[in-house]
């Protein structure tokens, strides 16, 4: 019998609606012990995830997917352990809810401050990563918000697989059991609702790629916390460890090609490039990474034998591979690079591999983007590495969160005032 979307969509808000209430209040041991549950659950039950996890890597392979697409799909054992140690690193964060801050003594005898309050009903819509499921949970349950969760068709058995179990685990736990719901009908109409439904919904939350993303903007009426693009970029300065340059440049690209964080554009300044663009140009040639460069890149390359080489457009520098292609330019120093990072940038995450601390302070200060790193990978950005458990996405927004939205970015401030019976003169 076919289901009614709309009453089917309408459903899961109501019940999401009434469990952010009772959410909302819940003690910090609960929370935590749901938490700790889950990860018990997982570790019990990998067997059984991984079947179901198989099962949709057999559908995706039997469509053609791509290498890449697999990767994001595969619940592999380290990615049931990151999942894990996620639950217990969010369940031993202090919990943010009810904290009061800026508590301040106004001249009329009120005390006026701000307390940390959940946002709601979070609608959270991702693609191939399964293990979305359990991070976006952990982060809703601990924030103390409600969830509904629409992950991708191509992923329907394990988000189900792991939804039953958070489902079976809130149902003995104290907590609402509705306070995480998974849409089980992969129709991308469920889409077009969940980010609609203004009466349910405070919040959607979209993980994957850009048309996704695109599509969403066009047609939500909910708030969005978003990135559209992961165009990272490092720039190699001058005054750079050689050593530190190789080993930060080869993780921010090979280190895993499908992710928003790794670096997509190379800058090196000319002081340096004829030093380090042939130790990186064999490296990556190696590992089969296409390089799209520049004149002066092509030059230096080519005359230390690294081939084959493209020669790069206007477009390169505005694209997200997400695949093994590198886009490599030469300029002339740190003012170029900010400027090229700025302009061609998607304000996600930047880094810089110097030894001048002033060019590392000016670097940070002036590249406009959610994150920005001094000597380090940009695959570290990331909620996990940023010790905030687990990430629900990174926003490159600056309403009302920026960079991996952890427990503080599920959450909202609102004015409380204490007073003695003071009164407006």
């Amino acid at each position: 019998m076919k289901v009614n979307l709309d009453c089917y969509m309408t459903d899961l808000g109501r019940r999401a609606y009434a469990a952010s209430k009772v959410i909302a209040r819940a003690s910090v041991a609960a929370k935590n012990a749901t938490l700790e549950q889950i990860a018990l659950a997982i570790q019990g039950r990998a067997s059984e995830i991984q079947c179901a996890n198989a099962r949709d890597i057999e559908r995706a392979r039997s469509h053609g997917r791509d290498a890449a697409f697999i990767d994001r799909l595969t619940l592999s054992d380290k990615v049931l352990k990151k999942m894990v140690e996620g639950l217990r690193q969010i369940a031993e964060l202090p919990d943010p809810i009810g904290e009061i801050v800026s508590m301040k003594m106004r001249p009329t005898g009120i005390k006026v401050g701000q307390m940390r309050v959940p946002l709601g009903v979070i609608g959270i819509i991702y693609e191939s990563r399964p293990n979305v499921t359990i991070d976006a949970a952990a982060l809703c349950l601990k924030s103390s918000n409600a969830t509904i969760l629409r992950g991708g068709s191509e992923a329907i058995e394990s988000n189900v697989a792991l939804a039953e179990l958070i489902d079976e685990t809130l149902r003995g736990s104290g907590l609402p059991k509705d306070a995480v719901q998974i849409v089980r009908i992969p129709d991308r109409e469920t889409v077009s609702k969940l980010v609609t439904m203004r009466d349910y919904v405070n919040v959607i939350v979209p993980r994957g790629g850009k048309r996704l993303i695109q599509r969403l903007i066009d047609e939500a009426q909910v708030p969005m916390i978003k990135h559209l693009d992961g165009v990272c970029h490092i720039y190699v300065d001058d005054s750079a460890d050689i050593n530190k340059a190789l080993r930060v440049c080869d993780n921010a690209k090979t280190h895993q090609y499908s992710m928003c964080n790794t670096m997509e554009t190379l800058l090196v300044a000319r002081g340096i490039a004829t030093i380090i663009l042939p130790l990186l140009g064999k490296l990556y040639q190696e590992k089969k990474v296409e390089l799209r460069v520049d004149q002066a890149a092509y030059t230096i390359l080519a005359d230390a034998g690294v081939k084959p080489l493209v020669s790069a457009t206007e477009a390169d520098w505005h694209t997200e591979y997400l695949a093994p292609v590198l886009a490599i330019r030469v300029v002339d120093g740190i003012d170029s690079a900010v400027e090229h990072i700025n302009t061609y940038g998607s304000a996600h995450t930047d880094a810089i591999i110097t030894e001048d601390y002033d060019r590392a302070m000016r670097f940070l200060r002036e590249v406009d983007s959610a994150s920005v790193m001094v000597n380090a990978s940009t695959r570290l950005a990331d909620g996990f590495e940023y010790g905030l458990g687990a990430e629900i996405g990174i926003s490159n927004d600056k309403l009302h969160v920026r960079g991996p939205v952890g427990l503080e970015g599920l959450t909202s401030l609102k004015y409380v005032v204490l007073g003695h019976g003071e009164v407006r003169q």
